[in-house]
């Protein structure tokens, strides 16, 4: 080991809502130009960005240690009364040594959230001793129960919690000493070398990094006011050269041994800590739930059963060899790449939503399987359209298929509570996501923080170009000659522009996915950790929210939602099911008019029969007359509806085809809408 080395073992990211503010990317790559060869995340009572950090610190040549900064119930975790110490919780690093320590660290987390929740998701000294196997612990900041007890003078009280947490967590346990400038901290530092020197455990130097270089200090203070509401105090302008003092910042190990000059042993153990930490996580393994079959049939054989059936029905008693060829094909496909059980699965929702008068339908690549058709999960016939099944299921990718399924908006939730009571409400939550600081956002919410004007703030956003209902970044935005000039012209602007820009794509909230669940293979706790958030019950489908830290309680007047840490994208990265169950409205309105006309004419309707020749409906869309018609209701694409003037149902696929996700002016539209109205005279056939 190098004489001078050291590891930052308290370091927090974007992660750390409005308080952090290092990038995961900027950080490894920081960490490894500054001769460090591991690092630690230990973001506020969350494991965010945990997966994250492992898979940029493996392909930076980083050892990646996973933690976080734990909330700690000065009693016990179910207890929401206030505490007599006035205390709501305490700081604690926790920090994994192999991956049974980071899988203790996701029920930790995990049940913060869910049994101790008080301001902050909070645990308790019985989760500690209970999930302590394979984690490391570090007594904490000046947030901590021992800095605290010190400041307090209460010494007693602090070597009786040196003697839990030792027998608790062994020689893996550390007296954590800081240096960021303040008064307080050097009398914790001064006590800690007398209290170590007594019960004979080992200190560490620790920086509490929150940002990644010492110039980053300013955006920081703008960001950490965000999160309290506040503006930014005019005393921190008198500053020398205008600038804050920078003691959070990612520091070299010259700059941690020079902060503390008689405690090198307390720098250089950071790197033995770093060294005793190996976490090699398995993300070939999947965690799917199991689907029990009836009697002794496989997954594969099940599957096989159902679909024979299901293609009788939709062709009859004797459908041609090209749709049984097809079938098998994709059956064998299927079963070889192992998801038989998956198909399985999303055939048994499907098969309650239909059986409780519950419309849906699959979209997307999905409808290109013969599987998904015989299965009633699509209702479109593949063959018919020449819809391809290798664009939904690749047998050269390893990566699970994609079934988006469309329910009724306002019985979405009956097939979720379906699915739950099906596999056990411990298996099954709602999918989390990140609401970022986007440009406009970024610019209102530094704008205020500096207090600039409103209607300054307004002039300038209205500058920030769109691309469809999304604003370009601010570094685009730089190219717009008024946005420039503003910018150029006045210091001001300049100054909040600037720190705007440093903010902009920061982690701003917490949501709740608009329709992924993941459904795991036992409890979820077991391979991901869950929060709780709360979604806006206003009627409509939102997104739950929770600013930084959660509100006090939790009271709010909305529905508690549980979800995973993990955003969508990590969650299919570490081997779990997630399934898409979009609540449509207009699958609602159809539903809805349906009964409509049951209850005043009498008159039973299939939308499933309706006819796609019919003069009246093509006429319809010819006129643009589309509000309310699912992807045609904008207003570029009711104009091209007007000009391409379709008659037929491949008329409308090459509408959506050619518009979505957006339009794409002249070539190719106005290829097809020249070719199309040639056509439609006689002199050219029909565009493919």
């Amino acid at each position: 080991m190098a004489a001078r080395s050291f590891v930052h073992l308290h370091c927090h990211t974007h992660y750390s809502l409005l308080d952090g503010y290092n990038r995961i990317p900027a950080l490894v790559k920081q960490t490894k130009a500054l001769g460090m060869n591991s690092c630690a995340i230990t973001d506020h009572g969350n494991l965010y960005g945990a997966i994250e950090f492992y898979l940029a610190c493996r392909e930076g040549g980083v050892n990646p240690i996973i933690g976080y900064e734990a909330y700690v119930a000065p009693g016990s975790r179910s207890d929401k009364s206030p505490h007599p110490s006035g205390e709501k919780y305490y700081h604690l690093t926790l920090l994994a040594k192999n991956n049974v320590g980071f899988r203790n660290l996701i029920k930790l987390s995990s049940i913060a959230f869910l049994e101790g929740f008080y301001y902050s998701p909070r645990i308790d000294r019985e989760l500690l001793a209970e999930y302590s196997e394979g984690l490391i612990c570090l007594s904490g900041c000046l947030a901590g129960e021992l800095n605290q007890y010190i400041l307090r003078d209460q010494i007693p009280k602090a070597e009786e919690l040196i003697k839990w947490y030792r027998k608790v967590f062994g020689e893996d346990f550390y007296l954590e000493v800081q240096n960021n400038g303040l008064d307080i901290q050097d009398v914790c530092t001064l006590e800690m070398i007398r209290i170590s020197q007594k019960v004979g455990v080992p200190m560490v130097a620790t920086a509490d990094a929150h940002y990644l270089c010492a110039h980053d200090a300013e955006a920081h203070d703008v960001l950490f006011c965000i999160h309290t509401g506040q503006k930014r105090d005019p005393k921190k302008r008198m500053y020398p050269e205008g600038r804050l003092p920078s003691p959070y910042y990612v520091r070299s190990p010259e700059d941690m041994y020079n902060l503390f000059p008689t405690m090198p042993d307390a720098v250089s153990r950071s790197q033995e800590i770093a060294n005793k930490v190996d976490i090699q996580l398995d993300f070939k393994k999947r965690h799917f739930p199991v689907f029990r079959t009836p009697g002794n049939l496989t997954a594969d054989e099940f599957l096989l059963e159902i679909c024979k059936k299901g293609i009788r029905e939709r062709y009859g008693d004797n459908p041609g060899k090209e749709v049984w060829d097809r079938l098998h094909h994709e059956l064998a496909i299927i079963a070889k790449m192992g998801f038989s059980a998956y198909f399985l699965i999303v055939w048994d929702f499907v098969r309650y939503a239909r059986e409780n008068g519950i419309p849906s339908t699959a979209r997307g690549s999905g409808c290109g399987a013969i599987v998904s058709y015989a299965l009633f999960l699509s209702h479109v016939c593949p063959l018919e359209y020449d819809l391809l099944f290798e664009r939904f299921l690749d047998p050269n990718r390893s990566e699970p298929p994609d079934i988006d399924i469309d329910f009724c908006q306002h019985r979405r939730e009956l097939v979720i509570q379906y699915v739950k009571e099906k596999y056990g409400h411990e298996s099954v939550a709602q999918i989390g996501t990140f609401g970022t600081l986007a440009a406009k956002a970024a610019l209102k919410d530094v704008g205020r923080v500096l207090d600039i004007p409103l209607d300054r703030v307004n002039f300038m956003c209205k500058l920030v170009p769109m691309k469809g209902t999304i604003s370009l970044d601010l570094a685009a935005t730089m190219e717009v000659p008024e946005f420039k000039r503003e910018y150029e012209s006045d210091r001001q602007t300049r100054e909040w522009v600037d720190i705007a820009i440093k903010l902009e794509g920061t982690n701003r909230n917490v949501g709740t996915h608009a329709a992924g669940v993941v459904i795991a293979n036992g409890p979820i706790t077991d391979y991901v950790p869950v929060q709780r958030v709360i979604r806006k019950t206003d009627g409509e489908e939102g997104t739950a929210k929770a600013n930084g830290k959660p509100k006090a309680r939790g009271k709010s007047s909305g529905e508690v939602v549980i979800t995973t840490q993990w955003e969508m994208g990590i969650l299919e990265k570490v081997g779990m099911l997630k399934m898409d169950f979009l609540g449509l409205r207009n699958l609602t309105v159809l539903d809805d008019a349906v009964k409509l006309i049951k209850r005043t004419r009498g008159i039973d309707i299939d939308p499933m029969k309706f006819p796609l020749d019919d003069p009246g409906t093509y006429q319809l869309l010819q006129r643009g007359d589309a509000k309310g018609v699912f992807q045609l209701e904008s207003d570029g694409i009711r104009e091209l509806l007007k000009r391409m003037r379709p008659d037929n149902i491949r008329d409308l696929i090459a509408v959506l085809a050619l518009y979505r996700p957006g339009p794409l002016g002249g070539g190719m539209v106005e290829s097809y809408v020249t070719a199309n109205t040639a056509a439609k005279r006689g002199r050219t056939r029909t565009p493919s």
